[in-house]
């Protein structure tokens, strides 16, 4: 096991699977302590934990709603009382839903940025504070190539993602000071599981057809540009968006 991150403490949300189950891992496999975060699936989040325990960190499994302000609270207070600090926050969780626009309802438009925006402010929020202190932090949001191409019927999604985009350029110019970096990575067509499969455009899983790559990307490629970006390596880089997509070009 590498110790790039020995003693620092991560925070990913959305951890059960995918992309932030991954991230969890590569976070643990350099040292980091860590708390994975699902939303509603126990059995997953613990499964997680259980597997970077093994990699001889610490690991902590919140069940807690990003979209909902006292959740992320009390998740952040358990994972403080815990570790004592929070050094990186890896703010995963989103969903993605399709709809045509005349049929988004007020409630699937703030269901949406509840989650993807909301939960990436309400985490910060309530992180930023430790990191502040302790003169170190690395957050990262999640945006994705559908907020950049404006695909038809996701309007409330592209909005809300490219948001992040907004915050973190303004984050990372206020937290500069205090050794704090703030970057967004927008991953292209990954190779992932989704609970709901409708949210897939045409309601199935996308080909490699339009990557000039030829393929789709994999979990771990994304976890490994989360671990440049938190690293040494990356350190002067903040305010950025990193499309790590294959060579996909928007315009």
């Amino acid at each position: 096991m590498a110790d790039q991150f020995k003693g620092k403490v991560a925070l990913v949300t959305g951890s059960g699977r995918n992309i932030g189950r991954a991230t969890v891992l590569k976070l643990a496999s350099e040292g980091a302590n860590v708390v994975v975060n699902a939303r509603s699936n126990q059995e997953e989040a613990d499964s997680v934990a259980r597997e970077a325990r093994e990699m001889g960190v610490d690991a902590l499994a919140i069940l807690a709603d990003v979209s909902d302000r006292d959740q992320v609270n009390s998740m952040v207070d358990q994972a403080m009382d815990k570790f004592g600090k929070i050094d990186i926050l890896i703010s995963n969780a989103a969903i993605r839903p399709h709809k045509p626009f005349l049929e988004v309802s007020y409630e699937d438009w703030e269901q949406v940025r509840g989650v993807v925006l909301d939960g990436a402010f309400y985490c910060a929020k309530a992180i930023l504070p430790s990191m502040v202190k302790n003169k170190y932090g690395r957050i990262i949001f999640f945006t994705g190539d559908g907020a950049f191409l404006g695909p038809a019927e996701r309007a409330h999604v592209s909005a809300a993602k490219m948001g992040l985009v907004g915050m973190c350029r303004s984050l990372a110019s206020e937290f500069a000071p205090h050794n704090i970096r703030v970057n967004v990575i927008s991953p292209g067509s990954i190779d992932t599981s989704r609970e709901h499969p409708e949210w897939y455009p045409g309601g199935r899983a996308p080909d490699a057809s339009h990557i000039p790559l030829g393929r789709q990307g994999k979990v771990e490629e994304i976890a490994g540009t989360c671990m440049f970006l938190v690293g040494d390596d990356g350190g002067f880089i903040t305010g950025q968006t990193i499309h790590a997509n294959g060579g996909t070009a928007f315009f």
